[in-house]
């Protein structure tokens, strides 16, 4: 009967309902990760020591790098499994989750240990100083030493449970972590609890994403009658079609998100040359910025098992649909955001951290950040098509053209001739050229898919896959 209800929901049920009951949760998710992302910041910041507060702005390019685990087999594995839902090739959908759940894990350990052996020279490669050293490897002691395989396990369960339409319980499992993570910080952080400074972060959010993957593995045990997805070892492999069709997709993926590290390894590096405060400061405006670019980012994932059922299933009408109606509410949502953010940048940097010099410094960084927002959400959404229909050479093309070729220039160019304020508009320049090439991109693929069913549609699964 569930299993009845998902298929509805891909094939029958009205596109702007269908957007929103597979959006709203993941939407919420992504809001919730986000406030826990501010949480960090702003019960570090309440200490009022700058170098506690830097030592979590170092730190994210790492966390972020485990988006590159977490895209390779969420993102493949996901896409892979809608697309076999879509074809009515249940045995591909569970393989296809066991492969992305076990190499997940595996990856994740690797990454514990790789960061843990290498932790000083990659403290200098960080951008970490004598002043903020000791702080950043307390920090990075519990989100990366212990905390990379349950990190990197709760999103990939999520991704697998939201592929076959399950996107409540995969952001009730997301939400339920951040949420935990909200309610430690400040008894970790602050003088009156433990007063373990950015440690104290650290340490809550590796419980956190503990008791997340707990949800997850419940969920799957209460629903193992109901759900396509598999986590049995017996079901893991490395069947061809299964490795390519991930791979094809989550590679890309992969790729972005290194790229992305790199960027703001590169911008990290930057800041810290004009002082802790200007580190602090780009931290609070970058998190701010995150919150509407995680909506816009919820929303393309939300819509991604939509797109890829009815793409393998040769509905391209209402794929279209889909894209489009999601691709509206996102630019409103951008518009009236930029807005706010723009004329109250100083309030909203105050809120976290009542020192006047971080102040000063994020009000104007956070007024440049904010321009790419109506951009950005085309790209994400541009992305998330390509992900969803298997296109990952394109995913890899928009991911080299937005950091080498554009963003990453514009740092050093923007830097030399407006030393720091210039690198928050690095991305708004790299984002007005890619959101150009995305609607061009996107019509094409439109066009295309106005010619009716895809022609490999009803091949075997091996077949179909390896033509992805």
């Amino acid at each position: 009967m569930e299993n009845e209800q998902k298929m509805r929901l891909f094939e029958d049920t009205p596109v702007p309902k269908a957007v929103l009951t597979l959006s709203i949760p993941t939407i919420l998710s992504s809001l919730v990760m986000v406030i826990y992302n501010l949480a960090d910041t702003y019960f570090v910041g309440m200490t009022n020591q700058p170098a506690q507060n830097a030592a979590v702005t170092l730190a994210a390019p790492v966390l972020l790098a485990f988006n590159a685990v977490n895209n390779l087999f969420g993102v493949g594995s996901s896409s892979m499994m809608s697309r076999a839902l879509g074809r009515k090739d249940f045995e591909t959908v569970r393989r296809s989750s066991a492969f992305g759940f076990y190499s997940a894990l595996t990856f994740g350990v690797a990454f514990s240990a790789l960061c843990t052996v290498f932790l000083g020279p990659l403290l200098l490669l960080l951008g970490a100083d004598a002043a903020t050293g000791a702080a950043t490897a307390a920090y990075m002691k519990w989100t990366v030493s212990f905390g990379a395989a349950p990190a990197i396990l709760n999103v990939v369960l999520a991704y697998l449970l939201r592929a076959e339409g399950a996107s409540f319980h995969a952001s009730l499992g997301t939400m339920s972590g951040c949420l935990l993570n909200i309610v430690l910080d400040p008894i970790f952080i602050l003088p009156w609890g433990l007063s373990l400074g950015a440690q104290g972060a650290g340490l809550a959010t590796f419980l956190s994403n503990c008791f997340a993957c707990l949800y997850f593995f419940i969920v799957l045990y209460r629903k193992r009658k109901d759900t396509y997805v598999c986590i049995r070892p017996s079901a893991f492999g490395m069947k061809k079609a299964v490795v390519l069709g991930v791979c094809a997709v989550g590679v890309p993926a992969a790729v972005q998100n290194l790229l992305n590290v790199t960027g703001m390894t590169i911008l990290n590096n930057f800041t810290s040359n004009f002082g802790t405060d200007a580190v602090a400061a780009m931290g609070i405006a970058q998190k701010v910025n995150m919150i509407p670019l995680y909506i816009a980012l919820g929303l393309s994932q939300g819509i991604m098992p939509l797109v890829s059922y009815n793409y393998a299933s040769g509905n391209r009408k209402r794929m279209k649909d889909t894209v489009l109606f999601a691709m509206k509410a996102s630019l409103a949502f951008m518009a009236a955001t930029l807005a706010f953010y723009y004329f109250g940048a100083g309030g909203i940097v105050r809120a976290f951290m009542k020192n006047e010099s971080i102040v000063a410094y994020g009000t104007k960084l956070l007024r440049g950040l904010c321009l790419g927002m109506p951009f950005l959400c085309v790209d994400f959404l541009a992305v998330g098509v390509f992900q969803a229909v298997g296109k990952g050479k394109e995913a890899l093309i928009f991911a080299i053209l937005r950091k080498i070729i554009l963003e990453i220039p514009a740092l050093y160019v923007l830097n030399y001739f407006f030393p720091l304020y210039g690198l928050a508009y690095a991305q708004f320049v790299a984002e007005v050229f890619l959101s150009i090439a995305a609607v061009c991109v996107l019509r094409r693929i439109f066009s295309n898919s106005s010619a009716g069913p895809m022609q490999n549609a009803s091949l075997p699964s091996d077949e179909s896959d390896a033509s992805l």
